[in-house]
C-alpha cells in the first residue's frame, strides 16, 4: 500500500496536474485523489496546493519528494535484489561507457562477458561522463567506465587502467613507423581532433597547456568514428588511445616521448547501491579485460 501512496504522490508531483497524473498512471482521478489524500491523513500535513488553477507542492510537499524518491529508488533496487539469481541463469545489467572506450573496450569485454553468462541481459549506452554520474544517481545505470575525475560526491570510483594516448596515423604518413614522437615535432602536425564537449579533447588541450605548444587544429569532429576514417583518409593526424589504432587495420600508434598523456579510467557506481550478482561478475570481468589490454599497450 505505501508503495502505492508514494508512486501516486510521485506522478502528481511530476506532472503538477491530477488529471495527467491519473491519465499516466492509468487510473481514474477520483481514485488518485484519494489515494493521495489518505497518504497526507496519515503523515498529518497538506502535499499538494490545489487552490489556485494549478496544482502545486507545498513546503511539506517539497520536503516529502526528496524523501519519497529516495524511497522509490530502493523499492527499485529491492525489487531487483528479489529477482536476482545467485547462479546467473539469468538477471540484468545496465552499464556505459565514454566514448573513447567504444572503440576498443566493449567490444572485447562484451564478447568475454557474453561467452560466460550468456542469459545476462546487458543494457550497453554511450554517454558523456557527466550525463553518467547523474543517471548511476538517479539508478538509471548500474556501472560506468570513466575518468577518475568524478564530479559527484556520491559516487565511487576504482581504477581500471591507465590509459596512454598517441599520436595516430594512418599507415602512409611519413611518421607511421616513428617510434615516437617529441613534442617539438608533435607541435608541427596537423591534427583532427574531437570536439571540445568530449573530455578527451579537454585533456588533450590541457596537455598541450601544460607543455606550452599550440595544436595545429585543421578539422574537428564530434564522433570518433568519423575522426578515425579522416585519419585513414587524409594526413591528418589525431590524438587517441593507442589501443584504438592497435584495433584497427591500416592505422599506426606512434608514442609520445619522453612525455606521455595519461589517464586513469576507472569503474564508477553509486555509493551504497545495491551490488548484484550480474554486477559482481561483470567487474570481474572488466578487471580482467583491462588487465589484458594494458598487457598489449606496453608490449
Amino acid at each position: 500500500m505505501l508503495a502505492r501512496h508514494i508512486q501516486y504522490f510521485l506522478a502528481v508531483a511530476e506532472h503538477l496536474s491530477f488529471t495527467r497524473a491519473a491519465a499516466a498512471l492509468h487510473v481514474s482521478q477520483p481514485a488518485l485523489s484519494q489515494q493521495v489524500r489518505q497518504l497526507e491523513e496519515s503523515l498529518g500535513a497538506q502535499l499538494f496546493d490545489r487552490s489556485g488553477r494549478t496544482t502545486r507542492l507545498t513546503d511539506a510537499g517539497e520536503v516529502y519528494l526528496r524523501y519519497a524518491r529516495r524511497a522509490a529508488q530502493e523499492l527499485q533496487e529491492a525489487k531487483r535484489a528479489i529477482h536476482d539469481v545467485s547462479d546467473l541463469s539469468r538477471g540484468s545489467l545496465r552499464m556505459a561507457v565514454t566514448p573513447t572506450f567504444t572503440t576498443y573496450l566493449v567490444g572485447p569485454l562484451v564478447e568475454t562477458f557474453y561467452s560466460h553468462y550468456p542469459h545476462i541481459t546487458l543494457d550497453v549506452r554511450e554517454l558523456s561522463q557527466e550525463r553518467m554520474e547523474d543517471e548511476l544517481l538517479a539508478d538509471q545505470l548500474d556501472v560506468g567506465i570513466a575518468f577518475e575525475d568524478v564530479q559527484a560526491q556520491d559516487i565511487e570510483a576504482s581504477p581500471l587502467l591507465v590509459e596512454t594516448l598517441a599520436l595516430v596515423v594512418n599507415d602512409r604518413h611519413p611518421l607511421a613507423k616513428a617510434q615516437s614522437i617529441g613534442l617539438e615535432a608533435l607541435s608541427a602536425q596537423s591534427l583532427v581532433l574531437l570536439s571540445t564537449e568530449f573530455a578527451t579533447r579537454e585533456q588533450i588541450d590541457r596537455f598541450y597547456r601544460q607543455h606550452g605548444i599550440q595544436p595545429q587544429v585543421r578539422m574537428e569532429a564530434n564522433a570518433i568514428g568519423a575522426v578515425i576514417e579522416i585519419v585513414r583518409r587524409t594526413t591528418l593526424a589525431t590524438l587517441l588511445p593507442a589501443n584504438v589504432a592497435l584495433g584497427h587495420e591500416g592505422l599506426a600508434a606512434v608514442a609520445l616521448d619522453p612525455v606521455r598523456l595519461q589517464r586513469t579510467a576507472v569503474l564508477i557506481r553509486r555509493k551504497g547501491a545495491y551490488q548484484s550478482a550480474a554486477m559482481r561478475v561483470f567487474i570481474e570481468q572488466a578487471v580482467e579485460v583491462a588487465a589484458q589490454l594494458e598487457k598489449c599497450q606496453k608490449e
